[in-house]
């Protein structure tokens, strides 16, 4: 008995026993703790998490519970760890700057992005959120394994159906033993964009699906510069991108002030202000006069006062280089797949997602045929019975017992246990005609569902139209706008085989802000309507520049001081019609009081065209487009300019056209560019026009041949009037009258060279625009003062104009709405 308590003692190299029992544990961290399941993007903390909250029937028609009863649940049937790591798993869950799309409804303190920490367990309260049960919608119909819990006590499911791709809408971040995963959020709209082209297109490849997933949405919005990042993390799973703070500058009496809305993600902004106050005492970045915080229920405002000499665009430069105010987020696409850690590009994440989604519709079915097929097995000895109901009857009233009438309904009718057990569990009620009736309408319709079901199981094709078709409805109801910006980079080179070629519509306020838009965006309305709002511009606010372009053509940005600035169309922001835009300081190096005066759409620069230039004092000047071939980032020479002035536009020429200039006073002269040698970039040019000293050069255009000169004034009146009334002269002469300028119309604000078969968009200087068909205004002479294009307000004024090419679609819902403005505006204007 002795020898059989002595323990036995197994010798064993240290070595080998420290490798396994080190694999072991890191093994059970890795699939156990750590790392989220490539199906339904949840760590087993949160998966727990939620299956409790759904046991508990704590969905969101339902009352709020307390949290610590959430923990204990989780803790006592699924989670054996410590109930802080639990609660902050749910927090998280709560928090609408961790999530982008919240997987729990809190109620109470849940924390802030100023880094304030949740109220103790006992005093919050939470259920689960609406998009959550997406996640767990059909769980009960054996659309997943369920597996034993920690003591055997418990089933608990070994991942959830997950009904949308929650890895990469939700992201996840964990640290495992010698790995680690770093998925960041997405928009919920583009990831299923994404999937419905992997369901038609099986072979796309992850660049292709740039086209649908654009990159990161963050929950706290900012910019995430450039793509190249993007590219190479939905490539190889591994990538890097830059996150920028979303912040503008503002003019207050005089000086200037930055204002901050959007933090990069993850990014603590009580921590942010006091960084940024300490480089401000240790003298690291110079100019700030005062910081306070003003954010409040409506959004973000940090205000950085700034002194009065100070360069703005040089503190924010700083900000973004020393403070949390751009960082960077890397990713690493690390899941559990088949229970091994795998490091994963999109596409194979999308792949992974399809397959389980398969599975989960596959199970559904299976279960949903397998109910119908028992109950329509009921209805058949159902409807046995009521076809000899007579018998049926004088049988279970001769039997003694229960067991002896089923076994009498099974051997006379041939019906199967549970068809006899029903037909004795039925109620008298159910032998009404009308009952009768009813049983056979559900028995034709289970055929139909049986025969449905059937199908779907036998094509595959099926299956992938239902999770479309699911998808599709999630994204109805969940999907919204993106939050993040995505802009260009400091070095990003772009894939311009990802970028569609279309075109859009690009808009600079005088303040520096664009964006660029679908040309579709604004629907052709009649001469004299109101127009639609076109932007949303801040106080003392316009749009000075509004033109077509290719997304792939270059944009040459030539500013007042004669530099030229080189991007491409797609590099310009693609934002909502009322959005104010993107700070152009973000996209090209302006100097501080540099504006853009033209832009310039150009294929490329091969070319043998010219750049016609002409400045408000009317000088112009002819140069070789190749000349600008090379434009650093920091900007080119474009022009050298006079001492007090200003370049107004810029002209793309073959060399040989006719030239027409027009001044603010209603007088043009027109003159043939071969009167302007070529000459080089440094060049300052010569007299294309004499002025007056209360006069000034407001707009230069190419001559057509069978066009017509549009002028518009600053009170909204406008004409066209036919070419040939405007003769030839020789450059250097005082012009001629092209309009009679009054006090009714203003001063002359844009002459364009037109034609009938284009559209004329007007912008206002409080940013309302009018689209009308150029055909529509009226045709007079140069003395004419013209007629009423657009109703502007005292306040306002016109304050420039596109052509744009003819949009064939038209919107009735615009139409009705201006039709009434367009006929009151007119009648006043038909005596002129």
């Amino acid at each position: 008995m002795a020898e059989e308590l002595i323990p036995q003692v197994k010798e064993r190299d240290i070595g080998s026993e420290m490798r396994e029992s080190f694999m072991d544990y890191a093994m059970s961290v890795i699939v156990s703790r750590a790392l989220p399941d490539v199906r339904d993007g949840l760590k087993p903390v949160h998966r727990r998490i939620m299956y409790a909250m759904s046991e508990l029937g704590m969905a969101p028609d339902k009352p709020y519970k307390k949290s610590a009863r959430i923990v204990g649940e989780v803790i006592g049937k699924y989670h054996p760890h410590g109930d802080s790591s639990i609660y902050e798993a749910m927090v998280r869950m709560a928090q609408d700057f961790s999530y982008r799309y919240m997987l729990v409804d809190g109620h109470g303190n849940f924390g802030s992005i100023d880094g304030d920490m949740a109220a103790a367990m006992r005093y919050t309260e939470a259920r689960l959120s609406k998009i959550s049960m997406e996640l767990l919608r059909d769980i009960g119909k054996e659309t997943i394994d369920f597996v034993p819990n920690y003591d055997g006590e418990e089933m608990e499911p070994a991942v959830l159906p997950s009904r949308f791709p929650n890895l990469l809408v939700n992201g996840i971040t964990g640290i495992a033993v010698g790995m680690a995963t770093n998925i960041p959020p997405h928009n919920l709209a583009e990831v299923i964009d994404g999937i419905q082209e992997m369901i038609r297109n099986p072979e796309i490849t992850p660049l292709e699906l740039m086209q649908y997933i654009k990159g990161p949405d963050f929950p706290t919005g900012g910019y995430i510069l450039g793509r190249e990042g993007i590219k190479q993390a939905y490539s190889t799973g591994r990538g890097s991108v830059t996150m920028r703070a979303k912040a503008t500058i503002e003019d207050n009496n005089g000086k200037a002030r930055i204002i901050v809305h959007e933090l990069p993600y993850q990014v603590i902004k009580t921590r942010l202000i006091v960084s940024i106050a300490d480089l401000v005492r240790e003298k690291k970045i110079d100019g700030i006069t005062d910081l306070r915080d003003e954010s409040d229920r409506n959004g973000m405002r940090i205000v950085i006062e700034l002194r009065r000499d100070v360069n703005p665009n040089v503190v924010l430069n700083n900000l973004y280089k020393h403070t949390q105010m751009q960082s960077n987020f890397g990713i690493i696409m690390l899941a559990i797949v088949n229970k091994e850690p795998k490091v994963l590009n999109l596409k194979e994440v999308l792949h992974h997602y399809l397959l389980h989604q398969r599975e989960v519709i596959r199970r559904r079915t299976e279960y949903d045929l397998r109910k119908a097929e028992a109950r329509a097995h009921i209805l058949e000895g159902l409807r046995i019975a009521l076809d000899h109901l007579d018998r049926v009857i004088a049988l279970i009233r001769a039997s003694r017992t229960t067991e002896e009438a089923r076994e009498g309904l099974m051997s006379q009718f041939e019906l199967s246990h549970d068809q006899a057990q029903a037909i004795l569990d039925m109620r008298l009620q159910r032998l009404t005609g009308l009952e009768r009736e009813k049983i056979e309408e559900e028995y034709a319709e289970l055929q139909l569902k049986i025969a449905e079901f059937k199908a779907i199981l036998a094509d595959e094709k099926l299956i992938l139209e239902i999770i479309s078709q699911e998808l599709h409805e999630i994204k109805e109801k969940f999907g919204d706008e993106r939050r993040s910006e995505i802009t260009i980079g400091e070095d990003a080179i772009e894939d311009e085989d990802l970028i569609p070629r279309e075109d859009v519509i690009i808009t600079i306020t005088h303040s520096g802000y664009v964006k660029r838009l679908p040309v579709t965006t604004y629907r052709s309305q009649k001469r004299g309507g109101k127009g639609v709002i076109g932007m949303d511009t801040k106080d003392n606010d316009f749009v000075e520049h509004l033109f077509v372009s290719n997304t792939h053509h270059y944009l040459m940005f030539f500013t007042d001081r004669g530099k030229v600035y080189r991007l491409k169309a797609y590099e310009i922001p693609d934002l909502s019609r009322t959005s104010r835009g993107t700070p152009i300081i973000n996209l090209i190096q302006i100097e501080q009081g540099e504006t853009v005066n033209a832009v310039i759409p150009v294929e490329s620069f091969e070319s043998e065209q010219y750049l016609f230039f002409a400045t408000r004092s009317g000088i112009v000047k002819k140069t070789p487009l190749d000349d600008y071939g090379n434009i650093r980032k920091g900007g080119l020479i474009a022009i050298n300019l006079r001492e007090d002035d200003e370049l107004i536009g810029v002209k793309l020429t073959d060399g040989k056209q006719s030239i027409i200039m027009g001044t603010r006073q209603g007088l043009s002269i027109q003159f043939e560019e071969t009167d302007v040698r070529s000459m080089g970039r440094s060049a300052t040019g010569v007299k294309g026009i004499h002025i007056g000293e209360d006069d000034a050069v407001i707009d230069m255009d190419v001559v057509q041949e069978n066009h017509a000169v549009l002028i518009v004034t600053s009170k909204g009146y406008g004409k066209k009037t036919p070419i040939s009334e405007y003769r030839l002269q020789t450059r250097g002469g005082k012009g001629i009258k092209t309009i009679n300028v009054t006090e009714k119309n203003g001063p002359v604000v844009c002459l364009k060279v037109v034609e009938e078969d284009e559209d004329l968009m007007i912008i206002s200087a409080q940013g309302t625009i009018i689209r009308m068909d150029m055909s529509g205004i009226s045709t007079m002479g140069r003395y004419a003062q013209g007629v009423r294009l657009i109703n502007i307000r005292e306040d306002d004024e016109v304050a420039t104009l596109s052509r744009v090419q003819k949009n064939e679609e038209s919107d009735p819902t615009e139409a009705s709405e201006t039709s009434e403005t367009s006929e009151a505006s007119e009648s006043p204007d038909s005596s002129e």
